[in-house]
């Protein structure tokens, strides 16, 4: 019970933080709502590229949906950093809080907080015409796959800002990560218009994986087929494949992370 008592009142506690701090959460869905409303109605015609039928809108959603989960990932490190430079966390330690529930506590925040920027661009995308074919059950799912998503990938963040302590480091890495695999990915366009070097990137790319999946939920189509009005329904092969690419990065970068916590509480 302490564990659930302590990491509800850290979470709490990071939500006020950012509440008080909202400045944070416009710069975070900045970048996503400008590719939204701008990037998607500059490429427009670029739909009739992809294939007949396509609305770029529709099929941009999915990779926009999941950079917002992406670039939010990244910001945990350097809150993690912020807490150690500030003597936050060595104060945490010197108290009775359960250790695991401080690290816990960070993860909980991450999530709904990317869980409640996704539900804002999907209530922006809706007003573009933008909703899954697959009803509410679409919706769910493209919310936990951002969510799984945005988990795994705030290991990343999290290690890095445990290990260098660098808010600097943390951001640097982040952008030498973010724009390459982005734009090497299925996230904005279709394989077939990519380059073959480059399909094979995107082959292996962990972000195709996910948007393949999201993309599945909102338009009912498997992947490979790009038209916005097919009703095929779910493609349960893509979305586990998914989820299975999405696990396995979690178990990575959690399990760094909580090594790096581990040695830093001890």
């Amino acid at each position: 019970m302490a564990f659930l008592s302590d990491s509800y009142n850290l979470f709490v506690r990071w939500m006020k933080k950012v509440v008080r701090n909202p400045i944070l959460i416009f710069f975070s869905l900045f970048q996503p709502v400008i590719f939204l409303v701008l990037f998607t109605q500059l490429f427009s015609k670029f739909g009739a590229l992809l294939g007949p039928g396509v609305n770029y809108t529709v099929f941009a959603t999915a990779g926009i949906v999941l950079q917002n989960a992406f670039s939010s990932a990244f910001q945990s490190g350097t809150a993690v950093v912020d807490d150690i430079k500030s003597g936050f966390l060595t104060k945490m330690l010197a108290t009775p809080v359960n250790r695991s529930a401080i690290l816990f506590g960070r993860i909980l925040s991450d999530i709904f907080r990317v869980v409640v920027q996704t539900i804002i661009i999907l209530v922006l995308a809706y007003a573009l015409g933008v909703f899954p074919e697959t009803g509410v059950l679409g919706y769910l799912i493209v919310i936990f796959t951002v969510a799984a998503f945005g988990l795994s990938w705030s290991g990343i963040s999290l290690a890095l800002g445990l290990k260098t302590k660098s808010a600097e480091t943390v951001f640097g890495i982040a952008g030498f990560l973010t724009f390459p695999l982005l734009f090497m990915s299925t996230a904005l366009v279709s394989t077939s218009a990519m380059p073959n070097w480059m399909q094979t990137v995107s082959n292996y790319n962990p972000i195709s994986f996910a948007v393949n999946a999201i993309r599945n939920a909102i338009t009912g189509c498997p992947v490979g087929h790009l038209a916005s009005n097919c009703t095929t329904g779910f493609d349960w092969s893509t979305i586990l494949q998914a989820y299975g690419v999405i696990a396995l990065i979690g178990v990575l970068t959690l399990g760094a992370t909580l090594y790096l916590f581990r040695k830093i509480v001890s």
